[in-house]
């Protein structure tokens, strides 16, 4: 009985009518995490009320390289939510595994090693999108237009508060 629940609450997830439960905590196609972040592969990505191409186009993503969350799996179909928590169903092809993250504050200092008391190598505006290297569990090294040093994590979005990356 309690294999039937797990099935049916993923399916429920999967399908968009249920929140993230403990039973759900791989996705069902790729057995994956979730959520999980990734970014958008391509320049423009059609987002849709359901997952298959008979459902109506809500918006679309036109932005290369943004990150998105991966709430849930149907197929060859992903529901993502983006940092405004704004989203829909998306072609799985139209993702990318490599992670970025988006500026969250305005003229973000990029340190040189992860402490706010070394050298600022540079400065990122607000919504400037930024590649990940890695995580620590408080600070991230990002690159961005020829730059790369550490962020307080807090201050991006596109990593979860605890995940380390390497």
């Amino acid at each position: 009985m309690k294999s039937l629940l797990g099935l049916l609450g993923a399916l429920a997830l999967s399908l968009g009518l249920a929140t993230q439960s403990p039973a759900a905590e791989r996705g069902p196609v790729t057995n994956l995490p979730l959520p999980r972040f990734v970014s958008m592969k391509a320049s423009e990505g059609n987002i849709r009320r359901g997952p298959s191409l008979t459902h109506r186009i809500d918006w679309v993503f036109k932005r290369k390289d943004v990150p998105l969350e991966i709430t849930a799996e149907h197929g060859h179909w992903r529901r993502v939510r983006d940092r405004d928590g704004a989203g829909g169903w998306i072609h799985y092809s139209l993702l990318s595994g490599v992670r970025t993250a988006i500026v969250e504050e305005d003229l973000l200092d990029l340190h040189a090693k992860p402490d706010p008391s070394t050298l600022v190598v540079a400065r990122l505006e607000f919504g400037v999108i930024a590649r990940i290297e890695s995580c620590s569990v408080d600070w991230c090294r990002i690159s961005a237009g020829g730059y790369t040093g550490w962020s307080p994590k807090s201050a991006i979005w596109g990593v979860r508060p605890r995940e380390t990356l390497d």
